[in-house]
């Protein structure tokens, strides 16, 4: 299979946060295996000293070369000219065709142990890590699915799990991916944990990883649908990193699903909507007790009133 590799170059002011825009572009336009590249810098020490060093910032996307290949670029395109337009920011776009297995596999350069909490560890499954004692080691093989839990949202999720999540919770998450946030909470001691994803990709993905993280089928489930569509059971504490869009969206069902005293978690909101989503959430009966930032992205933990 022949996929066209689409690489943004651009320089913004807060190249991170553009960097984050840009592959939500890809995401929202339904594509996998999004890549980041950024150029060098003391950070690079959380990545191993081995890790690929880039010189300028880049966003790759991979589209299927196909009937549809003419279509999804143009919608890219579009969408990148509105970015440039409401943003100030110039992009440059080059196109690569490549064989699959020139993309499948060369991704994985760029992804390290990474400590993201004060106990979780993100460990890819093919490098390898001497965890201390008191740490706990995800290892996750993200494949095609969003998910890798090195982006701030991801670690936000993760630090607010490991904050309000107690032994023997039950834990819903909406959007899982990778299965990374299930399999965090399953390790920090959730009884039951369970994760949604419209894409048939990324569920098979996140079984793969519970496995590999030796998580107990009867005590993980994985549902293919949209948001908390075919979710019945409610559960002390549930996640979400998604979009502001989806968290309108999400939040009647985190409602309806919440058990009294449960916890909402909601990560995937930037600093310029915080008040927007916080607003929302309080006029459907959602308090919020914490709000955690990294990197101009915001997470939040909320009660039902």
């Amino acid at each position: 299979m022949k996929w066209v590799e689409v690489k943004i170059y651009f320089d913004a002011k807060d190249n991170r946060l553009a960097s984050d825009l840009l592959a939500h572009i890809f995401f929202d336009c339904g594509l996998q295996g999004v890549v980041v590249e950024e150029p060098a810098d003391e950070s690079l020490e959380d990545w191993g000293k081995d890790a690929i060093k880039h010189e300028h910032y880049a966003v790759i996307g991979y589209i299927e070369q196909d009937d549809n290949l003419k279509k999804n670029f143009q919608i890219i395109e579009q969408k990148v000219k509105r970015f440039e337009k409401e943003n100030g920011i110039q992009c440059d776009m080059v196109c690569t065709e490549i064989d699959e297995i020139d993309w499948t596999e060369s991704w994985k350069d760029y992804f390290w142990p990474k400590k993201v909490s004060a106990r979780v560890v993100i460990k890819p499954v093919w490098r390898a890590y001497a965890w201390k004692k008191d740490e706990i080691v995800v290892e996750i093989d993200p494949g095609m699915a969003f998910g890798t839990g090195t982006h701030p949202t991801t670690c936000l999720c993760i630090m607010l799990i490991e904050k309000y999540l107690q032994a023997g919770d039950s834990f819903l998450d909406v959007g899982t991916g990778s299965g990374i946030l299930m399999i965090a909470a399953a390790k920090l001691g959730a009884r039951r944990v369970c994760g949604t994803d419209q894409d048939k990709i990324a569920t098979g993905i996140a079984r793969t990883n519970l496995s590999l993280n030796m998580i107990p089928e009867k005590d993980a489930t994985v549902i293919h649908g949209n948001l908390a569509t075919g979710v019945t059971e409610s559960f002390d504490v549930i996640a979400a990193n998604v979009s502001k869009k989806v968290v309108f969206m999400l939040l009647n069902d985190a409602k309806r699903l919440l058990n009294d005293n449960g916890v909402l978690i909601i990560s995937g909101i930037t600093e310029a909507d915080e008040d927007v989503v916080l607003e929302k959430m309080r006029r459907l009966g959602f308090a919020d007790i914490e709000t955690a930032t990294k990197e101009q992205w915001v997470a939040m933990a909320c009660i039902l009133k």
